[in-house]
């Protein structure tokens, strides 16, 4: 009887490098002719082009006989490159989406082709060690001064505000939530989703948590209180006055989260460090090294100053953390988090430490934070274009002078159906502006007056969407 012959290769074990070798190069090309392809920031042409050639390349979805590994690579892998939204163009600065680095996605390879999972020691040994090894070391950047500071690794800025809130709520009880209206959406959905009480929100008319409202409401709101604050909000990228914050707190007898999903990082530099004073004054802080640290998604973290604090996520369950095993000394994983199976995150961004430290890491923070006041500073030159305000972290607000909201949203619109600039869009002070997030640390002077110069082509056209 003859053998059957093989199924496709595994990536792992000995020969699982030399079955993903010849399939790299498939994936490489095809990321670089799908680049080639879209020819800038943003594929032209808008939802039904886009939606035109993945069909194109993807159906039939499941056919009886496959095309075989290096054609549906190819094909798709090219497609998806030539739809997608660039973050390591210069021209897409939307959103908190960022362009990874190489070194970092070369990681990631390796955690997908190991595939440890993270909710047993038994199937992630050294992960699981060096999970723990990181978010030391990161737990004590935001408390420095902490004997037993952890961090939880989490998908992102939602999970770790959910986090944040389910810990305060098991220590306090149904706390109210009290947060500025900047917050991000995700501390009114975490509430909801703990049956804690609807958030109350604090007006913010500097875009800011304002220490009289803030004090004001908390002598008000019957207890047990949670105080949510931003250091860098989604539409602007301020901080709220952390220090009174946490002063505020202390004196009411509230618990004090804060979301620095987005500024957390000014922790590896000298030059903006002293933005986050107040920072080691929470009982959580939510980190997102996917936007201000160059990571693949997802790497998020929830970092408390002792680890006790995370005790109430134990759960057991007799196939993943029996007892005796606990007690014979092999680590328990699942408490901490509230996922079961996950991927090892953690070691993109071990890698990453280590490769750049905390000198490499700040100088990317660094040239990220001069690049918006550059841009900024291109803004307030031109007689045609108005700026917000001088930008905090790395998010400029700037629209036409004279334009009507319509007309901002127009130009965005249109620049976007021709895939030329990916700019993103708030509301501040009653008006619509334009957002330009900048996270691209190799952004240039030209760069960024490239990005001017599409803006005004479009004003001077009476751009009309398309």
């Amino acid at each position: 009887m003859s053998t059957p012959p093989p199924g496709p290769p595994l990536a792992g074990g000995t020969a699982g490098p030399d079955a993903l070798r010849p399939l790299l190069a498939v994936v490489l090309d095809a990321l670089h002719e799908g680049a080639v392809a879209r020819g800038g920031p943003f594929p032209a042409g808008g939802p039904d082009a886009v939606a035109a050639r993945v069909r194109e390349a993807a159906e039939p979805v499941l056919p009886d006989r496959g095309t075989g590994a290096e054609d549906a690579l190819r094909g798709l892998v090219r497609t998806l490159a030539h739809g997608a939204a660039d973050p390591a163009d210069p021209l897409c600065v939307a959103h908190l989406h960022t362009s990874p680095l190489a070194l970092a996605v070369a990681a990631d390879l390796a955690a997908s082709a190991l595939n440890p999972s993270m909710d047993s020691w038994d199937q992630a040994p050294a992960a699981s060690e060096l999970e723990a090894l990181v978010c030391r070391a990161l737990s004590a950047e935001v408390y420095p001064h902490q004997a037993g500071p952890d961090a939880l690794v989490t998908t992102g800025g939602t999970e770790s505000n959910l986090l944040g809130l389910l810990l305060a709520r098991e220590r306090r009880g149904a706390v109210q939530v009290i947060c500025g209206a900047a917050a991000h959406h995700s501390v009114h959905r975490a509430a909801w989703l703990l049956g804690l009480p609807e958030p109350v929100t604090v007006p913010t008319p500097s875009g800011v948590l304002d220490p009289a409202a803030l004090d004001k409401a908390l002598a008000d709101l019957p207890g047990p209180l949670l105080v949510a604050a931003t250091a860098g909000t989604t539409d602007t990228g301020r901080i709220d006055p952390l220090p009174e914050i946490a002063d505020l707190c202390g004196r009411h007898g509230a618990e004090l989260h804060i979301d620095a999903a987005y500024g957390g990082p000014l922790l590896f530099s000298a030059e903006h460090r002293g933005k986050l004073a107040g920072l080691e004054r929470a009982q959580s802080v939510t980190l997102d090294l996917h936007k201000l640290g160059w990571q693949p998604i997802a790497a998020g973290l929830l970092a408390v100053p002792d680890r006790a604090l995370i005790a109430p996520l134990g759960i057991t369950a007799d196939y993943l953390n029996a007892d005796d095993d606990t007690e014979a000394g092999l680590p328990d994983l699942l408490g901490r988090s509230l996922r079961t199976t996950r991927r090892p995150d953690i070691l993109k961004v071990a890698v990453t430490l280590r490769a750049l430290g905390r000198t490499g890491l700040g100088a990317l923070v660094d040239r990220t934070c001069a690049a918006a006041q550059q841009l900024a500073d291109l803004v307030e030159e031109h007689p045609r274009l108005d700026l917000y305000e001088r930008p905090v972290l790395s998010t400029v607000l700037f629209r036409p002078t004279g334009a009507t909201d319509e007309q901002t949203a127009d130009i965005r619109r249109t620049l976007l159906a021709d895939g030329r600039a990916v700019l993103g869009r708030a509301r501040a002070d009653g008006r619509l502006w334009l957002k330009a997030t900048l996270l691209n640390p190799h952004a240039t002077p030209g760069d960024l007056a490239a990005l001017i110069q599409e803006v005004l082509i479009e004003l001077v056209k009476g751009s009309t969407p398309r």
